[in-house]
């Protein structure tokens, strides 16, 4: 008896423990659904790496548009680079080698908080299109130019003075270059859309920079600007609200192209209309009858129509109303002699 009893207590003892061990699973299965830290940051993209673009900001990004879908526009950048090429050459009297490092789209509230100080920026405004652009120049090219400009000599880096602002002399210097710029700028655009880029303001703070939105896109080209051991870079960003007026010419694959049009095509086509053939129908009269009395018309019934020699005949080309008239005769055949156009009220 006593060991049936410590059996049954047994019994009863897994028999309790059984719903306490599922009760263990169900909360170990809603721990394993709960994000991590890392899965967190990997999710909103907080990692070390803030260039590479995944997760929440990715799919914010995607309605970006790409500079890859304007073609046009590299070879808008690409004719700038070689008219800068010789304007800052005449202009600084050295051998200036200008390149262009990259094309990007990025946000402009990212590009002033990624702009480093100090540097100048010179915001200039699109008089055809009615919107603004920004120029930025770094300080190590601000101080090369200065130096070369006030005589200093071939072969030395230019000397770099931190912790103090720009002088007016260094202003006025860099707004002369700025003005060759942006006339190298216009003459760029010139072959796809005449613009004029006139110099509204020169800035040292990025927050007195703001020409659009933060979250507006915009397309960011950087120039490298070198003078034999010394240089710069010069960075231009344009607003796609900028480019809208000539964003169907930045579409074109190549200059003049014409979107779902064949010169060759449509000169083809039009010599074969001049000599395709057409049928013209002669009313001499419309009368206006009911289906019944048709139903009723027989052989040899007539039908009296409203019209005398000298009434006008109506040229007709399908349901088109094309001339009028006058009846008559040439040799053995009926003839109209057409008098003038009818005139059609357009749709």
């Amino acid at each position: 008896m006593a060991q049936d009893q410590e059996s049954n207590s047994n019994d009863s003892e897994q028999m309790t423990d059984a719903p306490d061990s599922g009760e263990t699973n169900v909360d170990d299965r809603n721990v394993s659904q709960i994000l991590n830290q890392d899965e967190i940051d990997s999710l909103l993209n907080n990692g070390e790496s803030a260039d590479e673009q995944a997760g929440v900001r990715a799919l914010l990004n995607t309605t970006t548009v790409s500079y890859e879908r304007l073609p046009m526009l590299e070879i808008v950048f690409d004719r700038l680079v070689r008219l800068m090429s010789t304007t800052l050459r005449n202009f600084t009297q050295f051998n200036i080698e200008i390149t262009l490092e990259g094309i990007d789209t990025m946000r402009f509230g990212d590009y002033l908080d990624s702009v480093a100080q100090p540097s100048m920026m010179a915001v200039f405004k699109a008089e055809e299109w009615d919107n603004f652009g920004l120029i930025t120049i770094d300080s190590s090219l601000i101080y090369t130019i200065v130096d070369v400009l006030l005589g200093g000599r071939r072969g030395t880096a230019a000397m770099r003075l931190d912790g103090r602002p720009y002088t007016v002399i260094e202003r006025n210097l860099i707004v002369k270059m700025i003005h060759l710029v942006l006339s190298d700028l216009s003459a760029a655009f010139d072959p796809l859309s005449p613009v004029t880029f006139r110099f509204d303001r020169l800035e040292t703070n990025p927050k007195f920079a703001m020409i659009s939105r933060p979250s507006n896109a915009a397309v960011l080209a950087k120039f490298r600007i070198d003078m034999e051991d010394r240089g710069g870079r010069i960075e231009l960003l344009l607003p796609y609200a900028m480019l809208e007026p000539v964003r169907e010419l930045l579409l074109q694959g190549f200059m003049g192209e014409k979107f779902g049009r064949d010169s060759i095509w449509e000169n083809h086509l039009a010599e074969a209309l001049w000599v395709s053939e057409i049928n013209l129908l002669a009313v001499l009269d419309r009368h206006m009858t009911s289906l019944k009395q048709v139903l009723q018309w027989k052989v040899g019934t007539k039908l009296l129509l409203n019209a005398h020699p000298d009434s006008d005949v109506e040229m007709v080309c399908g349901d088109i109303p094309m001339f009028y008239g006058h009846m008559g005769r040439k040799g053995d055949h009926i003839a109209v002699q057409i008098e003038d156009k009818i005139k059609r009220q357009k749709d």
